[in-house]
């Protein structure tokens, strides 16, 4: 088997290994919400850290471009505010 993690000992990660595949299928599965969960807090922090003038409700639009992808964030929770981005819309209402 080759190495997953060159930083590990091969014996660490061959245990790791065994430790996972023996977990129960709900552990699994919330080791992954825990892991987006983490994902979604580091690129909040990232949002906050570049636009530190912008209010939650407009980091949180931001996030829902970077996560959903900008076409079904705006589907979902409309066209970004000019305000919110500081850009204009590429398709501005008449």
């Amino acid at each position: 088997m080759s190495t997953l993690w060159p930083d590990t000992h091969p014996d660490a990660e061959r245990l790791l290994i065994d430790l996972l595949r023996q977990s129960p299928p709900w552990r699994k599965l919330e080791m992954v919400a825990q892991m987006n969960e983490t994902v979604r807090m580091l690129a909040l922090a990232g949002l906050r850290a570049r636009h530190p003038d912008q209010t939650p409700e407009q980091l949180r639009r931001r996030l829902a471009d970077l996560l959903l992808g900008p076409e079904l964030a705006a589907r979902v929770y409309g066209p970004p505010d000019e305000k919110e981005t500081g850009e204009c819309s590429p398709n501005p209402s008449p």
